[in-house]
């Protein structure tokens, strides 16, 4: 019954105690990770800090074209950066700085400067995906346009839907590309398997899903709790219904990241960098974030399958010409705080 403690849960208090890179390092792992698969790792010199995708905790099936494991990548550099300004070192970030390895992600070449924190920095220890009800009512157009930051290059940046029409057209692409998810065996098998149903397998594994995240009421948590462990079969079900009556019923906002490039792994890590600056300047304001990739997931399994383009289309629909979806969330007021989520060790990443 005991949630957010011990060893699985140790480097969201720790995060701020060490003031040398690897420090930054532990800022770092608490990025947002599609599924929780925290697929880093770090190799730490007294120059540069060198981030690396981990093949083996790859999603195939899910996943298929890798997008969302660059996505994460580009999060955890975002606060790789954060936390080494604070640490007192300026960061050049070069992207896919080896044509050889496809692997390295970043080199980020460090210089000693003032030390200097930021609210987003602050914010690192408290982000968390929020899976529960949000309150009704809209979120102000000048703070989703301070969330935003401005427009990068190559189309990087945050298309808000907002009004009564938008959100409804998303909301029914994304409930019905949750279906389409649970009825795809390889899809639906692989999410299971990464489900941590007790407290025996995030001590083991320290990563994936857990009941403490699916924002759920105290009582109906700890119901869950006592309850035998979810099938497969009700677990889809259980997903779906929460799409349809919470997640998409209360967002205020949904935000779509879009890039001129889908497939381009540095505009991927750039649109990751930026999806953690607009979750990280959420949890300043007190606002609730949950990513929501049930779509870009169908997009990409679609295309990996070479099955006809069910829902590339229609989100295209709902953006400005010219660009192209990455990743998509929801945004609003949280009923209630989020929990964290298991996070590996640095000794686990740390090359």
């Amino acid at each position: 019954m005991d949630a957010g403690s011990g060893a699985p849960y140790d480097a969201w208090t720790h995060w701020r105690t060490d003031p040398t890179p690897v420090g930054a390092v532990g800022a770092a792992i608490l990025a947002a990770s599609p599924h929780n698969q925290q697929g880093w790792a770090f190799r730490v010199t007294a120059q540069a800090v060198d981030v690396f995708a981990d093949p083996t905790r790859e999603m195939p099936m899910t996943d298929p074209l890798r997008r969302e494991h660059h996505v994460g990548l580009g999060c955890a550099i975002e606060n790789l950066v954060l936390g080494l300004l604070a640490r007192g070192y300026h960061s050049e970030v070069i992207l896919m700085p080896s044509a050889a390895d496809p692997t390295h992600v970043a080199s980020v070449t460090l210089t000693s400067v003032e030390a200097t924190s930021s609210s987003l920095h602050d914010a690192i220890g408290d982000r968390h995906s929020n899976r529960g009800p949000y309150e009704h009512g809209q979120v102000a157009d000048a703070v989703l346009g301070e969330l935003a930051g401005p427009a990068g290059d190559g189309g990087v940046r945050v298309h808000w839907l907002t009004s009564t029409a938008e959100k409804k057209a998303f909301s029914t692409i994304v409930i019905e590309a949750t279906q389409a998810i649970i009825e795809d065996r390889g899809q639906s098998e692989e999410f299971f398997i990464r489900f941590r149903n007790n407290r025996d397998d995030i001590d083991r594994f320290r990563d994936g899903v857990t009941l403490d995240g699916q924002g759920l009421a105290p009582l109906t948590l700890t119901l869950a709790k006592l309850l035998p462990a979810y099938s497969r079969a009700e677990g889809d079900q259980f997903w779906l219904d929460q799409t349809r009556t919470v997640h998409t019923a209360t967002a205020a906002a949904f935000g779509v990241v879009t890039v001129t490039d889908a497939d381009d792994p540095r505009l991927r890590l750039a649109g990751g960098r930026l999806l953690q600056r607009v979750h990280l300047g959420a949890t300043s304001r007190g606002l609730g974030m949950q990513h929501m990739n049930q779509v870009t997931e169908r997009i990409d399994r679609e295309h990996e399958q070479s099955l006809p383009a069910s829902f590339a289309p229609r989100l295209r629909e709902l953006l400005p010409a010219g660009v192209v979806p990455l990743v998509a969330f929801r945004l609003g007021t949280p009923v209630r705080a989020s929990r964290p989520s298991p996070r590996r060790p640095l000794k686990d990443v740390v090359l």
